[in-house]
């Protein structure tokens, strides 16, 4: 009996640790502000910092004013990428940008 109860638990263990899954996704961002590098590294500051997004996979195409971010949507939602990228000053899909407080 006291094996089985072992056993039991040790395969519960194991299959909860193996739930957890990847859900990697591309998100193309318009940003029309964005028109030079100066831009460009406030808006990578700004999505770097967020948990879920790859880094080293952001692409930035200056002349059509979009970004593209690879992210894990188990971690972060893509409206979140959004409104970090409004946050920085910067309008996002539609979503207007924050100006700082004076």
């Amino acid at each position: 009996m006291k094996y089985r109860m072992l056993i039991a638990l040790l395969a519960g263990v194991l299959g909860a640790a193996g739930c957890r899954v990847r859900d990697e996704r591309v998100l193309t961002v318009n940003v029309p502000e964005m028109a030079a590098s100066l831009d460009q590294a406030r808006v990578r500051r700004a999505i770097e910092s967020l948990g879920g997004v790859k880094a080293d996979k952001i692409a930035f195409d200056l002349e059509a004013r979009k970004v593209v971010v690879v992210y894990d949507s188990m971690v972060i939602a893509h409206k979140n990428i959004e409104i970090a990228i409004a946050e920085a000053g910067y309008a996002a899909n539609g979503i207007p940008a924050v100006k700082p407080r004076e």
